[in-house]
C-alpha cells in the first residue's frame, strides 16, 4: 500500500464490527483507571501551549495504557494521541486517542470529561485527508457510552437512561436552538472566539460551555445539544464524536466547505447546520481569518 496517498476506502463490515467493539473495551478500561486510580491530590504535572493548558500524571497513564491494548490487539496500526508518545501505521488504520478530553474538568473534580478512542483511515495530521470508521467516547462518571461505526448508526448505552439508537430528531430553528461551544488556552485565540460568540450568541437560544468537546458533539447525537461549534479542535478532540454525530444522522463540517480542522467544526441536524453555518461564517468572517488564532 501507498501511504503517501492517503486510502479513505472503508473497511469490511466484519473488520468494522471488531475496531468498534475494541474501541469501546479499551475505552472502558481506560475512563475506569482514570476513576479508581485518580490521586487524591491529583496536580499538574506539566504544562502545553499555555500555562492553563494542563496535564495531569492521569492523563499520561491512561494513553500509555490506550496504546498498549491497542498495540497488542492491532500491532500494524497506527496511533496518535494527545500526550507524548505516537506510532507510525503499516496497515489503512489509525487509532486516534483522547486519553482524558475536558483535563481541566478533570483536575476541578467536574463530572464532564471522557476517553475517547476511533479508528480511522487516511492521514490524520492533515485536514480533509482523512475520517473516523469505528469509536467509542466514554464518561466514566455517568457510565454514558457513545458507540459507533461506518454505516451501522450509533448507540448510547450505559448511564441512567435506557440504551438506545441514536438518530436525530427534526432540529429547532436557530433562534431556539441551544448550542454548545469552548474556548482555547491561547489569551489571543479566546478573544478571537469571543468576538464570533458575541454575533453568534444573539441568533440562538443560548449558549453551552461544557469542557469536554468530545462530550458536546456527543450531546448534539443525543438531543442534549442542539448544535455545536468550535474553534481549536485537534484530531484527537473529535475523532470519534464525529463518528458517533455522523451517524446519528447530523453534520460535522468546516466552514465554507473546508473539512472538519483546528480552524473550525460545526456540528448540527442538516437544516440547523445550515443555519448555524452561515451564522458563524459570517461571525468569523467579520472577526478576522488570522491562520494563528
Amino acid at each position: 500500500m501507498d501511504l503517501a496517498t492517503p486510502d479513505l476506502t472503508t473497511p469490511d463490515d466484519a473488520t468494522l464490527e471488531g475496531l468498534e467493539t475494541l474501541a469501546v473495551d479499551v475505552a472502558l478500561e481506560a475512563g475506569r483507571l482514570i476513576v479508581d486510580e485518580r490521586p487524591p491530590n491529583l496536580g499538574v504535572s506539566k504544562t502545553k501551549s499555555t500555562a492553563t493548558d494542563v496535564v495531569t500524571v492521569m492523563d499520561q497513564r491512561a494513553q500509555d495504557l490506550l496504546r498498549t491494548r491497542l498495540q497488542e490487539a492491532r500491532p500494524q496500526d497506527g496511533f496518535l494521541g494527545e500526550e507524548e508518545g505516537g506510532t507510525d501505521r503499516r496497515s489503512a488504520i489509525t487509532w486516534v486517542v483522547d486519553p482524558i478530553d475536558g483535563t481541566v474538568n478533570y483536575l476541578y473534580g467536574i463530572p464532564s470529561y471522557s476517553v475517547s478512542v476511533a479508528a480511522v483511515v487516511g492521514d490524520p495530521t492533515v485536514p480533509g485527508a482523512w475520517r473516523p470508521v469505528a469509536g467509542a467516547v466514554f464518561n466514566p462518571v455517568t457510565g454514558e457510552l457513545f458507540r459507533a461505526r461506518a454505516g451501522a448508526g450509533a448507540r448510547l448505552e450505559g448511564g441512567r437512561a435506557p440504551e438506545r439508537r441514536l438518530e436525530l430528531a427534526e432540529p429547532p430553528s436557530l433562534g431556539h436552538a441551544l448550542v454548545g461551544t469552548g474556548f482555547g488556552y491561547d489569551t489571543a485565540r479566546r478573544q478571537w472566539q469571543a468576538t464570533v460568540l458575541m454575533d453568534v450568541l444573539p441568533q440562538v437560544r443560548d449558549i453551552r460551555r461544557i469542557g469536554s468537546a468530545a462530550l458536546d458533539i456527543c450531546a448534539v447525537a443525543a438531543g442534549s445539544l442542539d448544535a455545536y461549534y468550535e474553534r481549536g479542535l485537534n484530531p484527537w478532540d473529535m475523532a470519534a464524536a464525529w463518528l458517533v454525530l455522523v451517524e446519528a444522522g447530523g453534520v460535522f463540517s468546516g466552514l465554507g466547505g473546508e473539512p472538519p480542522s483546528d480552524r473550525m467544526v460545526v456540528a448540527a441536524a442538516p437544516t440547523l447546520h445550515t443555519a448555524l453555518h452561515e451564522v458563524v461564517l459570517r461571525a468569523a468572517e467579520r472577526a478576522g481569518t488570522d491562520s494563528t488564532l
